[in-house]
């Protein structure tokens, strides 16, 4: 559980992040963009963050949708 909400801070945080990044990579050196390469670290963790915070929705629907049909079925019963 705890990985996942540090997954979803991530999701908002690394676009920060990179901009963060992006601005001072103007300010020291316009010519040479180092800031490419830390942006596609940032975003291959991103991608993975994304994927994990996906799961864990897709599990929690699927255990909403298990519980519901169940309730429902008692109830017919």
């Amino acid at each position: 559980m705890v990985r996942t909400l540090r997954a979803v801070r991530f999701l908002f945080m690394a676009p920060a992040l990179v901009l963060f990044l992006f601005v001072i990579n103007l300010m020291t050196s316009p010519g040479h963009w180092w800031v490419q390469w830390a942006a596609l670290g940032i975003g291959i963790a991103w991608v993975f963050s994304l994927l994990r915070v996906i799961r864990a929705v897709v599990v929690a629907g699927g255990l909403a949708a298990v519980s519901a049909y169940l309730l429902s079925r008692s109830r017919n019963h």
